[in-house]
């Protein structure tokens, strides 16, 4: 992700002001592994290493939980500059004040597991 620049901000401000095709690019490609991923694992009822099963359970359709969880995500993204992925990358690039941004995301995810019942569905 480093050699990339997936975790550069001049490269997430790029994409963020359609400057650029590079972060779409790299985005895309991961979603279209994914989709064939999961694609093939419901296909052909893939178990883990372990023998556990891994069919993946349908989730609930709900308009307003995606919009509003997309919407903090996309805000957190545009003002820490980084996606949870890269923050990791960027620690170990040897960007420290991102372990700031790493507690918050950490201390929000902790927020949203204890309030996750309690919110409307």
């Amino acid at each position: 992700m480093y050699k990339s620049e997936a975790a550069s901000w001049f490269r997430i401000y790029e994409m963020f002001e359609f400057g650029s095709f590079h972060m779409y690019g790299i985005i895309g490609s991961a979603l279209a592994i994914g989709v064939v991923g999961v694609a093939l694992i419901k296909k052909f009822n893939i178990k883990a290493i372990g023998g556990q099963d891994m069919s993946l359970a349908p989730k609930d359709k709900s308009i307003s939980r995606y919009l509003f969880g997309g919407i903090l995500f996309g805000l957190g993204w545009a003002l820490a500059g980084a996606c949870p992925g890269p923050m990791y990358v960027l620690v170990g690039a040897g960007f420290y004040p991102i372990l700031i941004v790493i507690g918050g995301a950490l201390l929000g995810t902790f927020v949203y597991g204890l309030l996750k019942n309690k919110l409307p569905h």
